[in-house]
């Protein structure tokens, strides 16, 4: 899809409603389109809105293999509760993670920078890559708010890394109107969330923020700069 193309579509889906939002990216998007999920609030959110286009998107989830059991809790609820929604889960090659305990150790992604974006790049690039396979939208559960670096996003976004759209349809939502549809929908969430955790990832490497700390302060604490995995690269744009 060209810039120009993103540049209208992008200019229409201003002030538009997310109800009426997603159907029109749906019908002007060609291609598969898939939605992941990490069970967090913003992809909770989504995930009620999705599921009545369940015949048009699929989901899908990373297991890590460091989740946290309070994240297989909310997964479940979600299942029982939008049976329609099939969530596939992509793994981790095994012999990867074998090959990273044996050099870098188990937690080994405590040592250095390098060794924890290793971990994620086995963890979660490698199979988000083997997720988006084929896709020619991908939805995603970001907000503008959630970081500096996800300030500058468009609702629509050519992934020139994985060759797609993105599609960020919270992007302008903030906290507070994403907690009132969760709550006026009866959206289920992961206990954590009420614990402090606003952006959950692997158990070892996310903590509970405190009042007035960044929304991904909790995530890879122990390292300075941009808390950012890999899953999401942002080129400036020009549009």
């Amino acid at each position: 899809m060209d810039t120009d193309q993103l540049h209208y579509l992008n200019s229409r889906l201003k002030g538009m409603a997310l109800e009426e939002a997603l159907p029109f990216v749906l019908e002007n998007i060609a291609g598969k389109k898939v939605f992941s999920t990490s069970f967090g609030i913003e992809d909770q959110l989504l995930t009620h809105y999705i599921h009545p286009y369940a015949g048009f998107v699929s989901a899908f989830t990373l297991d890590t293999g460091r989740q946290f059991n309070e994240t297989y809790e909310v997964f479940q609820k979600t299942h029982d509760k939008y049976p329609s929604l099939k969530i596939k889960t992509f793994f981790p090659d095994e012999k990867d993670i074998r090959e990273y305990v044996a050099k870098d150790g188990i937690n080994g992604f405590y040592n250095s920078i390098e060794s924890r974006k290793e971990c994620c790049r086995i963890r979660k690039v490698v199979p988000l890559k083997k997720a988006l396979e084929g896709a020619g939208l991908w939805i995603t559960g970001l907000r503008a708010e959630q970081s500096a670096n996800r300030e500058t996003m468009e609702y629509l976004e050519w992934d020139d890394a994985n060759q797609l759209v993105k599609y960020n349809p919270l992007l302008h939502h903030t906290l507070e109107e994403v907690e009132e549809l969760v709550k006026r929908h009866k959206i289920p969430l992961s206990t954590l969330y009420a614990k402090g955790y606003l952006s959950v990832g692997c158990a070892p490497c996310t903590r509970a923020i405190s009042k007035g700390e960044d929304f991904r302060a909790g995530r890879w604490w122990w390292e300075g700069g941009k808390k950012e995995c890999g899953l999401h690269i942002h080129a400036e744009k020009n549009y």
